[in-house]
């Protein structure tokens, strides 16, 4: 994925805290599969000293995923993936901070409202 000297990087890489634990899986899965992508870093929240240890240990024990392997985990994921449903952070405005304070955006300048129809 890295063209041009452009590169792509994974984020919000584990459903665990939402639900992706309800689909089997733990959450050096779901960084093993970050890993395994054409990305040029994952990037992964980390709230504790135990979800740090998670990581070095994710990246310690990674190998490229087999195709057997990223298809196991494609399955576990295939019906939740079609809905949403673990993603509440893309599909639902409950994690959006300027969903919730508008007033963050201010106000439109009038030459932009102008382009706008009412």
């Amino acid at each position: 994925m890295i063209y041009r000297t452009l590169g792509s990087t994974g984020e919000k890489v584990s459903a665990i805290g939402v639900g992706g634990w309800h689909l089997g899986l733990k959450h050096v899965d779901e960084l093993h599969y970050a890993l395994n992508l054409p990305t040029s870093v994952v990037i992964t929240g980390m709230d504790s000293m135990e979800i740090l240890e998670q990581a070095f240990s994710a990246v310690e024990s990674f190998h490229p995923l087999s195709k057997d392997e990223v298809d196991a985990l494609l399955a576990k994921t295939r019906e939740a993936a079609a809905t949403g449903r673990f993603e509440p952070f893309k599909t639902s405005s409950i994690f959006d901070g300027t969903a919730e304070n508008p007033q963050w955006l201010g106000e439109e300048p009038p030459d932009l409202r102008a382009l706008m129809p009412a």
